[in-house]
């Protein structure tokens, strides 16, 4: 098994030998609705609705309507697993992350006959051609506009093919060779290839990846300034696992895909075409996002026409997400801290020694920096980190500062440095009139008249829960004896 390319089966023999970290089932599931419903209290957490908790990953072998097709969701659900997964401590996943950034391992392309993902060759030609018969899109809730790919890495290039990226985007199944696909406008690099197509009044081919070795999945969450115009997250990808990203030709598009996937969608987004995301159901809704929320129904979606489907022939394995589950704080979060990381380390050096984007920012929305004072003249430096971490990710609401004597995975001690660290008359940063995530219900005009122009700007929160340097000696810990080998007293 070690001389095997890395890709999801692999990753779940390894799973299957750690304990308490895969789970399956042969009981029947519905994937409208219900597969969500149950994985919500086995393991999603994240910002669910309770109750909901840490849990395995779930392989569910009996899908109703799809005989041949198994469902896995929730193999980042735990960053604890993430860790184990990448071979890493999981507390500096992060540190991890900004290093593979920055010692890129590029992809390489094999062959057909050579690629796993393309065993099994559906084409829209076929008479009988039917996407939502062929792909096991589960719906996370009963008002979900569709059938949802959440967990889709959709690869594409510019039009002169010379430069290449992957993003997850949320993807609904209209009708058997459509799909509506959400291009969050600004920044990202399918989006900027699209504009750029749509200019040239021309389809854009692109490759849906499903089932993927999560080291692609993290890595592939990247964003500017990190990972600039002309970066292959790919890249960062391949050097999570030391080894390049196996790509393969198309069948039917001028596109490449992932050759170890699960599943490929070839198909092409199509110019000045636009489509309701609930055209089919009416709800209002999309599906569960991250803030926890249901997003609403957007009035036009991108639109995609599918050219093929392609797949492994033993009992492929659609991969699948909760929205506002651990699983996308893994996948968000992890490359947002590296992203800050990269970014104080070039500014202010050795003074952040620590980045986490806990479950309750979703991943996105909030960060806790741990820092380093090493005298007088590094007093304020805590709050220019705060104001580095908004420019490295836009989409960043509140940041909290803690000194380094914090563990800043445990909220609880979090809480503790707000409460005992912390004094609300001047410890508080708000900067106002900034853009944000517009699936953050909150950042309405109607929600602050007068505050918030247009939809998706945001006030910008910094708590500083450091002690000024000249006080340190009044805010040591209590100090408890150190002991070796405590752990005996808990044998029999």
């Amino acid at each position: 098994m070690t001389n095997e390319p890395y890709d999801l089966r692999k990753v779940l023999k390894e799973l299957k030998e750690m304990p308490g970290q895969y789970h399956e089932t042969n009981l029947e599931i519905d994937p409208h609705a219900e597969l969500s419903g149950v994985y919500r209290y086995i393991g999603a957490g994240g910002t669910i609705k309770r109750p909901t908790q840490e849990g395995p990953t779930m392989m569910f072998n009996t899908i109703k309507g799809f005989p041949e097709t198994r469902i896995l969701t929730g193999i980042m659900a735990s960053r604890k697993r993430v860790g184990k997964i990448l071979g890493h401590d999981y507390r500096t996943l992060g540190h991890l992350l900004k290093d593979a950034v920055n010692h890129p391992v590029k992809p390489v392309k094999i062959s057909r006959d050579e690629a796993p993902a393309q065993e099994v060759v559906h084409l829209s030609t076929d008479p009988d051609f039917d996407i939502r018969k062929l792909v096991a899109a589960p719906t996370n809730t009963e008002y979900d506009a569709g059938p949802y790919i959440t967990m889709g890495l959709v690869y594409g290039s510019s039009p002169d093919k010379s430069i290449s990226d992957v993003t997850i985007h949320r993807m609904v199944l209209e009708d058997e060779d459509t799909i509506g696909i959400y291009i969050m406008p600004g920044g990202r690099h399918i989006g900027h290839f699209q504009e750029e197509y749509e200019k040239l009044n021309e389809p854009m081919p692109i490759t849906i990846n499903i089932g993927l070795d999560p080291a692609i999945s993290i890595g592939a969450t990247f964003e500017p300034p990190t990972t600039p115009l002309g970066y292959n997250e790919l890249w960062a990808a391949g050097s999570l696992r030391n080894e390049p990203v196996q790509l393969v030709d198309s069948i039917t598009v001028d596109e490449v895909g992932i050759a170890r996937s699960e599943f490929i969608l070839e198909g092409e987004i199509l110019p000045h075409e636009r489509i309701r995301e609930d055209i089919n159901t009416n709800t209002g809704h999309a599906m569960p996002e991250f803030p926890g929320y249901n997003g609403d129904a957007n009035p036009a979606l991108h639109v995609i026409k599918v050219k093929a489907v392609t797949h492994r022939k033993d009992r492929p394995i659609m991969q699948t997400t909760l929205g506002p589950s651990e699983e996308h704080v893994s996948m968000a979060g992890i490359p947002t801290e590296a992203s800050i990381l990269n970014l104080v380390d070039k500014a202010i050096p050795g003074k952040v020694l620590n980045v986490y984007n806990p479950p309750a920012g979703g991943g996105k929305l909030m960060t806790i920096m741990q820092i380093h004072k090493e005298g007088s003249a590094d007093e304020g430096i805590q709050r220019q980190a705060a104001l580095l971490a908004f420019s490295a990710f836009k989409e960043l609401k509140t940041v909290i500062l803690v000194d380094e004597d914090v563990d800043i995975f445990d909220m609880n001690d979090v809480m503790w440095t707000v409460n005992t660290r912390f004094q609300a008359n001047q410890d508080i940063m708000v900067l106002e009139g900034m853009r944000n995530h517009p699936l953050d219900p909150s950042e309405t005009p109607e929600y602050s008249p007068g505050r918030i122009r247009f939809k998706g700007m945001s006030s910008k929160l910094v708590l500083d829960g450091t002690v000024p340097f000249d006080l340190k000696s009044q805010f040591e810990r209590a100090a408890f004896k150190d002991v070796e080998n405590w752990q005996k007293y808990l044998e029999d």
